[in-house]
């Protein structure tokens, strides 16, 4: 198999889980990769939920990068360069040219997924999202993943099956997204790009999506960007599924051979949450998962209590 660069997009912001997630990253899947990109987004977002506490975390994920790269000679860091050169070349090689956003409307991270692409040392790069949780640790399934992106033209990407597997094989989610793979059981095409975790070929991808343009988010999200001082503009996983629904093309999830691979996603921050945290990823790495949260892509309540979570979301819409 070719060599593989495992690529992890990381902002100030995300220290409290990085710094337990992060090594559980690298523990589950860095015997099958060749290089370890760490990609550090210091541009922070105005407004947003992607800029909290920027100052006093910034400190600490230098210290937290700083003690991996240190034994780990695979490991690098790479800040994201917005200098007008890259931009433009980035631009180039995904864009064709156009313009290529700094963030999404929301403030969220679009220029370095695109930076972290293209500054992998290897064309084959399995990205993710610095709050992922890996389970079945597979050592094979990258190349499995390899294999379906040079026999398949019609796919984008490959991506671990989205949440621990059931036993019926089945998953949850809305089937209009979705569809069995001839693969076999636990694998899946999907209409819909996620940049949570995604494995690629960059030049397949490229080819095979053609360039990307950027989009004009809804106007309510225009006009709440403008507000918060962010760019007005979708975020780079919607685009890439427009390209998906409009040329016939997929995104593949699948579980693969035993071990296989899989993917969980807490989807909130609370208290709880980072006073479960160390617990939940010894559950995961340990496949412990309740019937519950099988076939669910996000964490459930099984696993972590989010009552206090959603008590303050419906607070907040009840002052709104």
């Amino acid at each position: 198999m070719n060599p593989v660069t495992l690529q992890i997009n990381l902002a100030p912001t995300d220290h409290p889980h990085a710094r337990l997630i992060l090594p559980h990253q690298l523990r589950q899947l860095g015997p099958s990769v060749q290089e370890v990109l760490l990609v550090l987004d210091l541009h922070r977002s105005k407004g947003s939920r992607f800029a909290g506490a920027w100052e006093e975390r910034k400190p600490k994920m230098d210290a937290l990068l700083a003690a991996l790269t240190s034994t780990d000679p695979r490991i690098r860091v790479a800040e994201v360069d917005y200098s007008p050169a890259t931009t433009k070349a980035l631009a180039e090689q995904f864009f064709g040219g156009t313009r290529l956003p700094m963030k999404d409307s929301r403030g969220g991270p679009f220029h370095s997924y695109f930076f972290g692409l293209a500054a992998a040392k290897h064309p084959q790069v399995l990205h993710l999202d610095a709050d992922m949780l890996i389970g079945g640790a597979s050592r094979s399934w990258m190349a499995e993943a390899a294999a379906q992106l040079a026999s398949r033209e019609e796919l984008v990407s490959c991506s671990p099956l989205s949440g621990p597997p059931r036993a019926d094989g089945t998953i949850a989610g809305d089937p209009r997204w979705y569809e069995p793979d001839a693969l076999g059981t636990h694998a899946f095409r999907f209409r819909r790009f996620s940049s949570r975790a995604f494995f690629v070929d960059r030049d397949a991808l490229v080819r095979r999506v053609g360039a990307l343009r950027a989009k004009l988010a809804p106007p309510i999200h225009v006009l709440r960007a403008l507000r918060a001082g962010n760019p007005p503009y979708r975020e780079p996983e919607n685009l890439i599924t427009r390209r998906l629904k409009g040329q016939g093309l997929w995104r593949l999830d699948f579980l693969g051979a035993a071990p296989g691979l899989w993917t969980l996603h807490p989807q909130y921050r609370s208290p709880t949450f980072y006073a479960r945290l160390p617990e939940l990823i010894s559950r995961v790495e340990s496949g412990d998962m309740p019937d519950a949260q099988r076939g669910q892509e996000n964490v459930q309540d099984c696993l972590v209590d989010w009552s206090d979570v959603r008590a303050a979301r419906r607070k907040w819409w009840r002052r709104g």
